[in-house]
């Protein structure tokens, strides 16, 4: 049975790009498997608690987790962290939806990665998930391509990049959208047409990419 981990990052669900470019891919992938299991995590509507990776830290390095912090609480985080590992590594592909937040990723995404790192065979490798698919699905209000005045400052793509494709090794494929605020910015509203074609080509990508996931899944399964 293949499996497909989704995480959701954005805080908002109507009107949300990154969580609408995820449905895309995640309908064509799940019309190729119709058997395979969908694992969702979705961070924007069930943050992890910013306590939790201190916790599990300290547990993993011997020290004190601090004050307030008990048994129960470092046995939670522990716990938690080990769950939030396991699920990767039983993922045959993942789906991570991410809004750019700030010119970076939110806390949300980013106690779950902390968390992940824990791991020594993630961290450390050689990873576990080497070679697997792992397709982002990315909102940025703004434009932040080559040559525009703010190149340079979307500081969540490389970062996500240096995690999932350095360190974990697994394969990334991206659709982006950008200037989604342009619709609800009167500032941006000579960019809205600008807007609305680069979401329809980034849904377009993103169905593009979970068909390829599907097809090497299948072809993988198959040999």
């Amino acid at each position: 049975m293949t499996t497909l981990l989704r995480v959701d990052a954005s805080i908002r669900v109507d009107g949300s790009v990154s969580r609408a470019l995820a449905d895309s891919a995640e309908a064509v992938w799940k019309a190729e498997h119709p058997d395979g299991v969908v694992v969702r995590r979705d961070l924007g509507r069930h943050p992890i608690s910013s306590t939790v990776w201190p916790a599990a830290a300290a547990a993993k390095m011997g020290l004190d987790a601090g004050p307030g912090a008990d048994r129960a609480d470092v046995a939670e985080a522990t716990a938690l962290a080990a769950d939030l590992t396991a699920e990767l590594k039983s993922a045959d592909a993942v789906l991570l939806a991410v809004p750019l937040y700030n010119y970076g990723i939110s806390q949300h995404i980013k106690t779950w990665i902390d968390l992940l790192l824990l791991d020594t065979e993630l961290a450390g490798g050689p990873s576990p998930v080497q070679g697997r698919p792992i397709i982002f699905t990315l909102a940025r209000g703004g434009g932040y391509g080559p040559g525009t005045p703010r190149e340079g400052w979307d500081h969540a793509t490389p970062y996500l990049e240096r995690i999932f494709g350095d360190m974990f090794g697994m394969k990334i494929r991206k659709a982006v959208a950008e200037l989604t605020l342009a619709p609800v910015t009167p500032a941006m509203a000579e960019l809205i047409p600008a807007s609305k074609v680069s979401e329809e080509e980034a849904h377009v990508t993103a169905k593009e990419h979970a068909a390829e996931v599907a097809s090497e899944l299948t072809t993988s399964a198959a040999a």
